[in-house]
């Protein structure tokens, strides 16, 4: 039997390129967010299957690579159900793990406790272009911060790192799960239906208010409820262009919802997103815009207040997002506390630095030394002193064998990045 040489479907391999870009936004990531505080925290790819099954994740639950149980636990022979055959899986995300890690170690962290999580998850998704079933995740989290400096650090902590590797003109669009609730219960949804909701308001973007309209009757909900909705979100696209994020500032769309909603939101919501805009306006070092937008739901069970998602308009795609998690460390502890997250959608900014031909800056000059065959030992140290000698300037230095196609070999090298190509020989040649 042949052996396969494809990765599995929706896994990949990564070649040296991009691996070199990896790495250098790793560091770059690292760095940054250790100037904010943020200590970094690694936790194990697997999982006990009840933590990632807790109704935390959302649709992700579906999603769960499962692994069976191993050894004489795993009796085929008479299992009935799933949970007699499995009792883990792969992670889906970093914040069910960093809840866990939190919920037995939390007598040993500094309060409040900044961590920084770098590592790969994994989803059985449907792959697609920048959308692997294996990909890597870069979380910042804030545990135990009760008030919004936790959202202003992580945005700030995020935006700036983004501006280090490049990245100008994006968005961070903003909102609150207690403002979206809010608005469902003005509009007279049943409580016990807000998630169906925000399920069809999250796809604002793609069907527009038409389509939303269309959906909200399809899903059951009268046409009532429907137009008082309709109406809020037609009156908030009136004063800002909501769903498109433009128009009037972020001040005027929560002044319409704040005089609009009224009694139906809770009090202190609408002046903490004031906050949180203000003060990253006024402090912010990269290149981007806080918009307020009421469309953003986010997908996951887990969030309580702040919700945000790192958008680029001109790419049309969104590359992270977070929010705050106030109640899910009381699922492990039994006590709440409050916690607050944002994820970098890292491979997808591989992607783009890769398709914009990124170069690393400051990279050290890379030389390759071509070495004639047969060399003898005394040449050969002759070679490799020198390369060693330029190694410990900070150059790159490879060294290899010549190839009989040597035009095609240089070009390989250019190709990697090599500037300087020398020859040697057996005999020196002047």
């Amino acid at each position: 039997m042949a052996l396969i040489k494809k990765p599995v479907t929706g896994m990949k391999d990564i070649l040296p390129r991009e691996m070199e870009i990896r790495d250098y936004c790793i560091s770059v990531i690292k760095k940054t967010y250790a100037e904010f505080g943020f200590e970094s925290i690694e936790t194990p790819c697997v999982e006990s299957i009840a933590n990632l099954t807790s109704k935390q994740g959302g649709d992700n639950e579906k999603l769960i690579f499962k692994i069976l149980k191993r050894g004489e636990k795993l009796r085929l022979d008479t299992a009935e159900s799933e949970a007699d055959l499995v009792d883990s899986g792969l992670r889906y995300d970093l914040t069910v793990p960093l809840v866990r890690y939190y919920s037995n170690h939390q007598n040993e962290l500094a309060m409040p406790f900044k961590a920084l999580q770098m590592g790969n998850v994994w989803r059985a998704d449907r792959p697609q272009k920048g959308r692997y079933r294996q990909f890597m995740q870069c979380d910042i989290d804030i545990i135990g911060e009760p008030g919004n400096i936790a959202e202003i650090e992580l945005i700030l902590a995020t935006t700036t790192t983004l501006g280090r590797l490049g990245f100008r003109g994006f968005e961070i669009r903003i909102n609150e799960r207690r403002l979206l609730k809010a608005m469902a219960a003005y509009s007279g949804f049943p409580e016990d239906r807000y998630s169906d909701v925000f399920i069809i308001l999250d796809k604002m973007d793609k069907i527009g208010l038409s389509g939303v309209s269309d959906e909200l009757i399809e899903s059951g909900f009268t046409p009532q409820m429907r137009d008082r909705f309709v109406e809020l979100m037609e009156g908030l696209s009136g004063v800002s262009g909501a769903a498109e994020g433009a128009g009037a500032s972020a001040g005027d769309k929560l002044s319409y919802l704040e005089e609009k909603l009224g009694s139906y939101v809770e009090p202190g919501v609408i002046d903490s997103l004031r906050e949180i805009i203000e003060c990253v306006d006024s402090t912010k070092s990269a290149d981007f815009k806080m918009v307020f937008d009421p469309t953003i739901v986010r997908g996951m069970s887990y969030y309580t207040g702040t919700i945000f998602e790192i958008a680029m308009p001109e790419l049309g795609i969104s590359c992270g997002g977070g929010g705050r998690y106030d109640e899910m460390v009381g699922k492990f502890t039994g006590k709440d506390v409050p916690a607050c997250g944002f994820s970098i959608g890292f491979e997808r900014i591989i992607l783009i630095l890769m398709e914009n031909g990124f170069e690393i800056p400051g990279s050290p000059v890379k030389k390759a030394y071509l070495i004639e065959k047969n060399m003898p030992a005394a040449r050969l140290c002759e070679v490799i002193s020198e390369a060693q000698k330029e190694r410990g300037e900070g150059n790159q230095i490879v060294i290899t064998r010549m190839a009989k196609n040597k035009k095609f070999q240089k070009q390989q090298l250019t190709e990697k990045g090599y500037t300087e190509i020398r020859e040697f020989y057996v005999n020196p040649r002047d």
